[in-house]
């Protein structure tokens, strides 16, 4: 598979960007058929609303399947248009005009048009919405009709990945004035329709005929999603052939199926994280000589051989991953017990007990992690008492809700996208409660850097905030996971597979096909 290949929006000097739309590769050899998935991170609360979507099996079910956003990143993370065909940006990337595709409706028969962008966009700033793309189109001052095809959007500032935040699997497009019908039916305009759907168990779509992806996308004739979250139960469907493809194999049994002539294994690095949130606004992690004191006191390598078997790379404290263009080269934060000791003294503690909850659910081999993390504080002085959460309720429940946490995040293409999802001040997913009252510098360099359209002068903002994120922020990365996942021979894949979510950035139910 290919390495993750950025494709820039606006280079430096270039006072507009015009963008279009393209399609994927050339038809494959073979269409029809059935696929059928095994796939965690399924929960009885799943529901086509997609403001709740925060795992694979409804990312994959809505935008990789039912449902169109206005932009796609594509398996080489360059961005093609879905239902946008064309974009234009302002000189100083604050006014976005982009056109949209026309003929498609959907699959109740509504076509669609600028009022369902408009309509879709702001359900995420309803009062009281969690939504995690709140913080992108919060980012939106203004939403303008300019015809049925057409919309003029306005920024509060200027951000010249815009587009790329249009990709962002919460920002599914219902048809206008009839979306509580929608999220209760899975009425969208993608390739497939919702033939059958239990949450948490399992999902059935079949394929839309005339859909304006012919020949480029969507080659089987139904699709099968089963909700499997126990990865030995994936792995066992997969080698009986319940299954075809599965989501999300243990390292720990990456090794057997590789060797299985009949299966595929893919290893894919990207920007997927595993770790551990401190809330920074809450005690004791309102400390910074706490926060630093953990920060020297978790074996980073030990987790990286124990648990991901080699299968990634070790972080430093930051969401940005390698595959993100302006990665800063930092050094992760050393293994040092003294040095964590010294911090605790400065914070005028000689030994401390914290609870970290954890669970399966949170990343495949969060117990073993935290059980490593925990083995090598306490040479620290620093006891990690672990508290064994239910896996059903940990996204909706645990994380986020807790001082201490096991995390993980897929990352994404761009630095604003992750960070403002992740690390902007009051954002409904800043898991470490990262804020003004942390770091008015970090914010103020958020905005700023969203504004700068030069390259260097990007780069230098992006390494300062990675910089204080390392020394001072919340957030544990103690590594970067490379996606693992497996299919058998009777299934296709393009040579290249995304690597922005799992399993083909979600959408391999459009992209893959019948061997």
């Amino acid at each position: 598979m290919s390495g993750f290949k950025r494709r820039r929006l606006i280079q430096t000097a270039l006072a507009a960007a015009v963008l279009g739309a393209s399609g994927v590769a050339a038809a494959p050899a073979r269409s029809g058929g059935t696929l059928r998935a095994g796939l965690g991170g399924a929960h009885p609360s799943d529901s086509w609303d997609a403001r709740t979507h925060s795992d694979l099996f409804m990312i994959a079910a809505a935008q990789g399947a039912v449902f169109d956003t206005l932009t796609e990143v594509a398996a080489d993370g360059s961005l093609r248009g879905e239902l946008a065909t064309g974009w234009e940006a302002s000189a100083d990337a604050r006014v976005w005009t982009v056109t949209l595709r026309e003929g498609v409706r959907f699959h109740d028969g509504t076509p669609f048009a600028a009022r369902d962008v408009i309509a879709s966009l702001n359900l995420h700033l309803e009062p009281g919405t969690a939504s995690g793309a709140r913080p992108l189109v919060e980012t939106i001052a203004r939403m303008e009709r300019l015809s049925d095809h057409r919309l003029r959007f306005t920024l509060a500032e200027g951000n010249a990945d815009f587009p790329y935040l249009l990709a962002d699997y919460h920002l599914l497009i219902y048809p206008a004035g009839q979306i509580d019908a929608a999220i209760a039916q899975g009425i969208g305009t993608g390739l497939y329709r919702v033939e059958s759907f239990e949450p948490g168990r399992r999902f059935i779509g079949r394929r839309v005929a005339g859909h304006y992806k012919d020949g480029q996308a969507g080659w089987f004739d139904q699709i099968e999603f089963h909700a499997m979250n126990d990865g030995a139960a994936r792995v066992a469907a997969l080698r009986s052939g319940q299954v075809d493809t599965i989501s999300r194999v243990a390292p720990q049994r990456a090794a057997r199926l590789q060797a299985e002539p009949s299966l595929r294994l893919q290893d894919i690095p990207g920007n997927q994280y595993y770790g551990f949130a401190m809330q920074t606004g809450a005690a004791p992690f309102d400390a910074l000589q706490i926060r630093q004191a953990l920060k020297h006191a978790i074996d980073r390598q030990a987790i990286l051989d124990q648990v991901l078997l080699g299968h990634g790379r070790i972080g430093a404290d930051s969401p940005l991953g390698p595959a993100n263009q302006y990665t800063a080269d930092l050094a992760a934060p050393a293994y040092d017990p003294d040095r964590a000791r010294h911090h605790l003294r400065q914070a005028g503690l000689s030994r401390l007990t914290l609870p970290l909850s954890v669970s399966e659910a949170a990343f495949e081999g969060a117990p073993e992690a935290a059980a490593l993390f925990a083995e090598s504080a306490r040479a620290a002085g620093i006891e990690i008492a672990l508290v064994a959460e239910p896996g059903e309720a940990y996204w909706s429940e645990v994380w986020g809700n807790r001082p201490f946490s096991a995390c993980a995040w897929s990352g994404r293409v761009t630095e604003d996208w992750m960070l403002s999802t992740q690390m902007r001040d009051g954002a409904p997913w800043n898991d470490t409660q990262w804020g003004m009252a942390q770091s008015p510098r970090f914010q103020s360099l958020l905005l700023e850097a969203r504004a700068a359209l030069d390259s260097a002068r990007r780069r230098a903002l992006y390494g300062e905030m990675q910089q204080i994120l390392r020394d001072e922020g919340g957030l544990l990365v103690p590594v970067f996971a490379n996606h693992l996942q497996a299919h058998s021979d009777r299934v296709a894949t393009p040579r290249d597979v995304g690597n922005l979510w799992a399993m083909d950035n979600a959408r391999f139910a459009e992209r893959w096909w019948r061997a």
